[in-house]
């Protein structure tokens, strides 16, 4: 038998298709690190390998968190944006683990600048992890926060967010076709989960983006 063969590490490199079936031969192999605490999902990350990654993670329920000597995710290692959002959208990998040098994937990533797309997407998540972070007690984002999340208003403008109910606000306030967005998307199941809330904010923006472009329209024309 040949170094490569008896190697799982050198297998899931090469993606080879004798890594699976000598995995659930011997199931403890996809957990195995080497004299590092390098894995087999370090290895399948590193090399983009999607689908050998996926069945580390489902089938063999390794840890998608599992760190190497130097306290490193498999997020460290990942070279593209697939890979990347694999592990942190439907895997949940913690982007805020930090290596032994203090510094997250994200950071280590950017400093690098090897991978500027994976630095800029995990970046995104942080802020997206930030904001939501900033929830109230009940889990719910507040008006001020949705707003505070929108992209920068033009200079002089301010938005005052003031407290009121719904049954406060009318339709002569409120665009209908709006409400109606806003009621269809609290329905949701995941309304209150990262992918809810991040339209919820899109939301928020194309309205006040348009109202803005709208007013200005406005006042070109009666100037």
């Amino acid at each position: 038998m040949t170094q490569t063969q008896s190697n799982p590490f050198l297998l899931a490199a090469d993606n080879s298709p004798e890594l699976l079936p000598l995995l659930r031969r011997r199931p403890s192999l996809a957990s195995a690190q080497d004299d590092h605490g390098y894995s087999l999902l370090h290895a399948a990350a590193s090399y983009n390998h999607i689908d050998l990654l996926r069945s580390i993670l489902v089938e063999f329920k390794v840890p998608v968190d599992l760190k190497d000597e130097d306290g490193e995710t498999a997020l460290f290692v990942c070279e593209t944006v697939e890979c990347t959002r694999l592990l942190v959208e439907e895997f949940h990998a913690d982007i805020s683990v930090r290596g032994e040098d203090g510094k997250t994937a994200w950071e280590r990533i950017e400093a690098e600048g090897d991978f500027p797309e994976v630095a800029a997407y995990l970046l995104s998540r942080e802020e997206i992890k930030d904001h939501s972070g900033n929830n109230g007690a009940n889990g719910t984002t507040s008006q001020s926060n949705i707003i505070s999340q929108a992209p920068p208003l033009p200079e002089g403008l301010s938005i005052d967010i003031g407290t009121m109910a719904p049954e406060d606000v009318g339709d002569e306030v409120v665009d209908p076709e709006f409400k109606r967005r806003v009621e269809e998307l609290a329905a949701r199941s995941d309304f209150q989960d990262e992918e809810g809330q991040r339209q919820l904010r899109e939301l928020i923006t194309e309205a006040v983006r348009g109202q803005i472009v709208e007013d200005r329209e406005v006042r070109q024309r009666t100037s």
